[in-house]
């Protein structure tokens, strides 16, 4: 075959180096193809398994010989282009380069602090991925952006930044002293660092002043973050997006590149000339020398997006494709239209990045998912059995997983699978033992299904159904992301065509189209090494950006129609630099657009929207904003100006690399290799199996089948019909599937879809708000909920879960069908926010729809709707309706009990505008200061609810509604059994602890109210009684809590102790017997003010019911609520403090805990927006108490006023210090100062609203969180980050990414 290389072009590979396994595409000479998978890890046999394969393909077609210890003869190589997970793995196992930090003085610890929350809600131990540096370097300087309303008086010379602003130059870099830091920077051997300053996206002169020093002086890899990424933000959504880019960059550019080199010494002359391609995280190749950290995180999923993309889309039908990669530890999922979706701000390992990536969103749920039977639910995931020990049919001691699973059911078949399990790893796949571990599960189901009343009790289930059982939960576990990306966009998710890829996802493509409503499937030829064919149909990418603040007018028109220019030629220039003809060079600008005061960019292209009279010459790029917005959001914005934040280009090089070949025609039907037994929902089918060799062109395949060849498996089943294309892709008709009827009685599988049907619901009627919301605290802090209740106004969903919420709508519901009764009618629509009608404080307004539908020929009440949002202001004696000092409800604003903003059908606005201008009606306060939004934003609340009631009776067409009904109360049921068995056990727990299993702890509120708490448990009955007699009176304040936030704060903790996924609806509190007693602070009287009860007594709540049980020590206990305003401006934040330490494991620093989880206002922005400058913002050393696990230290935060404003405090933990617990040492409490302009320093207290003058400065101190455990005798128990003593049986969990996932995170941050 020799002579083959001489006749035609060289050799060309595409490769996906992956964690587990690297997959190589290549194209021989004579355009022949070989694929080729093996491990990525394999140091017996090779030192890299890119290169490996290289060598493989080389020698096997020429017939030449090709050592591995001799380099690569790359005279035989056109070009290799190449993804890789190494900047992936370097991250998530912190693996990188040694690193520092340099920020501007006062933020030290900002990455650290990163938004402020955390990213499990329900954690106590609190888990945050390790910093990526070393040290830290603080640098004494300061710029400062210019404002026209400023009255601070500073004589400092001026600059003009890059977007248009002037900035004042506070304080010139201290050279001095930064020449000597960074030389024990030096001594320490760290040569790497990331330099952060505030406003350096505009003015990066401090920057390159030190960037400039630190390279004379020999660090060898200097990343300014004005050079990786000048956006505005510092900390995008509290998160240093800007600073942890070039962080990253710092971080891992230089783990690349040693990679990079490791892999080129393996060829002659270090693949000099040879063209050497990586996929960046945003679908498009970049030469190796430019290609970096930041933009490699989604190096390999890029390809396999982009391998769909260009595969299965067709221009001509315009139908859009979702991507489906299933792996081992978790699925991806994406979608494509047309053009590549992209997200400009991600998180990954803990690390936020600010970078076009594609939108690939991860779901915890692979071949590799842990199965899990809990409380009578069936439980996929989200742990992972991973490679390693892999699944029990591996044979190396794993758990069961999915894959066993399909094993199971005669889905996977062992004679088909290569001999490479075992701790030899020479055996094929075990299924005996797998059946054997499927046996002791079921046994433990069907011990369960016989303890439980009804027709449960005489059900059954045999090893299959079980198995099966696991499959349809892991579907529908796959299926929500599939939905929540497609409809929050406002797109019909069954208008897709399902494009599977993996080697997992063969197998359930069938059961993910049905249950999605798709009627196609696609699964390409190469499938199962998708991502690396990706990578040779990909185009070469280089983007140019810069930020820009200017509104979008036809004044700007010209500067914008300037830069796009510069930014497209710089992109022309480079992309000729690498080769390219000027007519294989597209470049397309977008302009990063959003209204104005608000924080919802969109990046827009105009490609579809040709320029006018009055746009840029680049086309409409405000007519292609505001019909996106429309599209994702129901409406736009009229007379609201658009501001311009970004300028980009993307320029790209059409490089026509890969090109489909097609296989030979069918000459008769496909032969079958055999025919097996496989389990499918109504049973065992007979299932011919078809090897992919045996199978070509006009082939048609009727399910059941399998389709398998080394790589991959795919399961046609019954009804659906596949057919194989001219190219070898196979195409998939699904039919409508083996409809098994479900019945009223309780089914353990059922029950788990129905779980994720309820919440799918819930996550869609929060969609429909915030797509349609219009203020900034619904549509961009998410700060809302939606639920769904049963027939006794019993929660049964709620999503998301805001923990202040949580079971508070329901009091609120069933209050309504108390009061109302009849009155309650179809058409009406309730709104109501009092505390006696189960509202947590008054800015929590709750739209309560009642549904009816057609039962037996006639409308009936079936179940109810609500959503609750929080409003910015509904008037009160302060702006933002959250008063220091309120003494009655009637000062916090507008109160509605059970009135009718809907009355059969009719929206009632001249009532509700009378209702919100009620409290101006009180000397010193003032109606609502944003009628419109509130009205809007009750617009969008009322269209949640009915796209919730359109949900839920699609639900009930499909199963009946006494099916629906009766799984409403099974979910709540199954909490209540969760519950329970907490309950059973923590009873055990207490009783060999202390001899019995009543609990006491109390604790007090600063104003010494004593919040008291009596716990006596049933060890029998899994019960309860909580018990608050003791507590004290309804306060002279406003930290009276409300009835429902008592509850929420009981749901919370329980919650927290069940320590894994339960329904959290009203059965978490069936188990529980709550006596609150009425008119004490914590169940007031109907005038009390409870605004401070809502956010701060919250906390309290908490704190006394852990003390009970001893789970923990107290965190902060406190919001730290900062509110300031005049008539123009109005702010309000929460700050982070200490976190609780645990038996085993250290408290956290700088986070929020338990009630609360709010994102911070990131400081360049904070700054540009309000006439105020944040001086510091970092971690408080030494606050947190002292134990076997110290607690977390609390933050220090300085606002500097620049004009006249007023402002108010809202805290607790002044005067009662955190506790610790277990001989730990309490943590330190908390610190309000005025540092006035004069010199004078007053307390605060913790509760007052003050006005304060330019060149005030306020002192924030954050309480710490208390100690754990008698402090060590060698140790001074002081915080060390990250310390646990925590062990637990081996497993992997996917690190979860993309839109949906971010969306999650901002609702549990909200």
């Amino acid at each position: 075959m020799a002579d083959k290389v001489s006749m035609s072009s060289p050799f060309q590979f595409a490769i996906d180096r992956g964690g587990t396994f690297t997959d190589v595409w290549a194209r021989c000479p004579n355009n022949e193809i070989r694929v080729l998978k093996l491990l990525s890890e394999d140091p017996a046999n090779y030192d890299d398994a890119p290169r490996e394969g290289i060598r493989r393909i080389l020698e096997e077609y020429t017939g030449k010989p090709c050592p591995a210890d001799s380099p690569i003869d790359t005279s035989l190589i056109d070009w290799i282009r190449m993804g890789t997970t190494v900047a992936t793995n370097a991250l998530l196992e912190r693996k990188g380069e040694r690193m520092a930090l340099v920020i501007t003085k006062g933020f030290r610890d900002l990455l650290h602090i990163g938004n402020q929350s955390r990213p499990h809600i329900f954690d106590l131990k609190i888990v945050m991925p390790d910093k990526l540096y070393e040290e830290v370097v603080e640098v004494e300087e300061r710029l400062v952006l210019q404002q026209d309303v400023c009255q601070v008086n500073r004589s400092c010379q001026k600059v003009m930044g890059t977007t248009g602003e002037q900035l004042e130059i506070w304080q010139e870099v201290n050279v001095d002293k930064l020449k000597a830091d960074l030389q024990e920077l030096l001594k320490k051997g760290i040569k790497s660092l990331a330099v952060v300053f505030t406003h350096s996206y505009t003015c990066d002169l401090h920057e390159r002043q030190v960037g400039q020093l630190a390279k004379e002086m020999g660090f060898t890899h200097v990343s300014l973050s004005s050079d990786v990424m000048p956006m505005v933000r510092m900390v995008p959504r509290g998160f240093t997006a800007v600073s942890l880019r070039s962080l990253c960059d710092a971080y891992l550019t230089p783990c690349i590149m040693r990679y990079v080199a490791g892999f080129s010494s393996g060829f002659t002359g270090g693949c000099k000339n040879t063209k050497v391609l990586f996929m960046q995280s945003d679908g498009g190749l970049t030469p190796v020398q430019k290609f970096n950290g930041s933009r490699a995180i989604l190096s390999g999923p890029a390809g396999g997006v982009v391998g769909y993309a260009l595969t299965s889309y067709s221009a001509e039908t315009g139908r859009a494709v979702i991507g489906f990669d299933m792996g081992g530890t978790s699925t991806d999922v994406s979608r494509y239209a047309g053009q590549f979706e992209h997200v400009f701000e991600t998180t990954t390992a803990g690390v936020t990045i600010q970078a076009p990536q594609l939108d690939i969103n991860t779901v915890a749920a692979g071949g590799g998912s842990m199965l899990f039977f809990r409380s009578g639910m069936f439980v996929v995931g989200p742990e992972s059995a991973g490679a390693h020990p892999g699944p029990v049919c591996y044979k190396k001691g794993g758990p069961l997983t999915i894959t066993d699973a399909n094993l199971c059911l005669g889905r996977i078949l062992p004679e088909f699978f290569p001999s490479i399990f075992g701790e030899k790893e020479d055996q094929p796949l075990d299924k005996q033992s797998t059946l054997q571990a499927f046996t002791k599960l079921t046994q433990e189901v069907n011990d369960f299904l016989s303890s439980q009343p009804g027709e449960a009790k005489k059900k059954s289930m045999t090893v299959e159904e079980v198995a099966m059982g696991f499959i349809r939960v892991a579907n529908e576990t796959m299926c929500r992301p599939i939905r929540a990306l497609t409809e929050a966009k406002g797109h019909d998710t069954s208008r897709h065509l399902l494009a599977c890829f993996g080697g997992a996802g063969g197998q359930h493509a069938c059961a993910i189209a049905r249950s999605l409503g798709m009627t196609r499937v696609f699964i390409h030829k190469y499938a199962s090494i998708l991502s690396a064919y990706g990578m040779a149909l990909a185009d070469v990418v280089h983007e140019a950006q810069e930020p820009c603040a200017k509104e979008y007018t036809s004044a700007s028109f010209k500067y914008v129609d300037d830069r796009i220019k510069v930014l497209s030629d710089e992109c022309r220039e480079e992309l000729k630099s690498q080769g390219f003809q000027s007519h294989q060079i597209e470049t397309q600008p977008f302009l990063h657009l959003r209204y104005q005061k608000t924080d919802c960019a969109l990046m827009c292209s105009a490609e579809a929207f040709p320029d006018t009279s009055n746009s840029s010459s680049y086309g409409d790029f405000k007519a292609a904003f505001i019909n996106r917005y429309n599209t994702e959001f129901g409406f736009t914005l009229k007379d609201r100006a658009v501001v311009v934040d970004d300028i980009r280009v993307r320029g790209v090089g059409k490089s026509h690399a890969a090109s489909d070949v097609s296989i030979k025609v069918a000459a008769g039907e496909a032969k079958p290799r055999m025919v097996t037994k496989c389990f499918f929902e109504d049973g065992f089918h007979d299932t011919s199996v078809y090897h992919m060799d045996d199978i070509t062109s006009g082939h048609v395949i009727k399910g059941p089948a399998i389709i398998t060849d080394v790589n991959s498996t795919v399961l046609i089943e019954p009804t659906c019909m596949a057919s194989i294309t001219r190219q070898g892709d196979i195409e998939i008709v699904i039919g409508e599937g083996l409809h098994k009827s479900v019945g009223t009685e309780l089914d353990a599988i059922q029950l788990s879809i129905f779980s994720h049907r309820f919440m799918s619901i819930a996550e869609q009627m929060g969609r429909v708000l915030q797509r349609t919301s219009i203020s900034t605290n619904i549509k961009e802090r998410l700060d809302f909920s939606c639920a769904m209740f049963g027939p006794d106004g019993g929660l049964v969903a709620n999503a998301p879960h805001i923990p202040v919420h949580l079971g508070a709508m329901q009091e609120t519901v069933q209050y309504q069908m108390r009061q109302l009764g009849d009155n309650f009618l179809k058409g009406d629509v309730i709104l109501s926010n009092h505390p006696s009608a189960g509202g947590s404080h008054l800015p929590d307004l709750t739209v309560i729809t009642r549904v009816y539908v057609f039962y037996e020929g006639e409308k009936r009440p079936v179940f109810f709707v609500a959503s609750r949002g929080h409003h910015a202001d509904i008037g009160g004696i302060t702006p933002g309706s959250m008063p220091a000092n309120s003494k009655s409800i009637e000062e916090e604003g507008a109160v509605f009990m059970s009135f009718k903003v809907v009355e059969e059908g009719v929206f009632m606005e001249e009532a509700l505008t009378e209702k919100f201008m009620d409290p101006g009606k009180i000397p010193g306060s003032s109606g609502s200061r944003n009628l419109a939004d509130n009205l809007s934003d009750l617009h969008a609340q009322i269209a949640a609810n009915q796209r919730g009631i359109k949900l839920i009776s699609e639900l009930i067409d499909e199963y009946g509604l006494n099916v629906v009904q009766a799984y409403m109360a099974h979910i709540q049921n199954n909490a209540e059994v969760a519950v329970g068995d907490m309950l059973r056990q923590i009873a055990k727990d207490t009783r060999a602890r202390t001899g019995t299993t009543k609990l006491h702890a109390c604790d007090f509120m600063d104003d010494g109210s004593k919040i008291a708490l009596t716990v006596d448990i049933d060890e029998q009955e899994g019960t309860a009684v909580f018990d608050f007699s003791g507590t004290a009176f309804e306060v002279h304040g406003n930290c009276n809590a409300p009835r429902a936030v008592t509850l929420s704060g009981l749901i919370y903790c329980l919650r927290c102790m069940v320590g894994h996924d339960v329904p959290l609806n009203q059965g978490c509190l069936k188990p529980v017997h709550a006596i609150i007693p009425k008119g004490s602070i914590l169940d007031p009287s109907g005038r009390a003010a409870v605004v401070g009860g809502n956010v701060l007594t919250s906390q309290r709540i908490v704190d006394v019911v852990l003390r009970a049980f001893s789970v923990c020590a107290a965190s902060q206990g406190c919001m730290n609520n900062i509110t300031f305003g005049d008539s123009n401006v109005g702010y309000y934040e929460t700050v982070a403090g200490g976190a609780r330490a645990g038996p085993t494991w250290d408290g956290h620093s700088g986070i929020h805990s338990h009630m609360t989880n709010t994102r911070i206002t990131d400081p360049s922005v904070f700054s540009s927006r309000y006439p105020i400058v944040v001086r510091c913002f970092h971690l408080n050393p030494g606050t947190g108490g002292r134990g076997r696990h110290p607690g977390g230290d609390g933050v220090v935060r300085e606002f500097l006023f620049r004009k006249d404003l007023t402002l108010s405090v809202l805290t607790e933990r002044r005067v009662f210090r955190p506790y610790g617990l277990s001989g730990g040492e309490d943590g330190r409490s908390g610190v309000n100062l005025l540092l006035y302009a004069d010199g004078r320093v007053v307390s605060l207290g913790g509760k007052n609203s003050v006005d304060v003058g330019p060149g005030d400065v306020f002192h924030l101190e954050t309480p710490g969180g208390g100690g754990y455990g008698t402090p060590d005798n060698e140790g001074d128990g002081s915080q060390t980050e990250g310390n646990t003593t925590d062990t637990g049986p081996p497993c992997k969990k996917a690190f979860l990414k993309g839109s949906v996932h971010e969306y999650r995170m901002a609702q549990e941050s909200s």
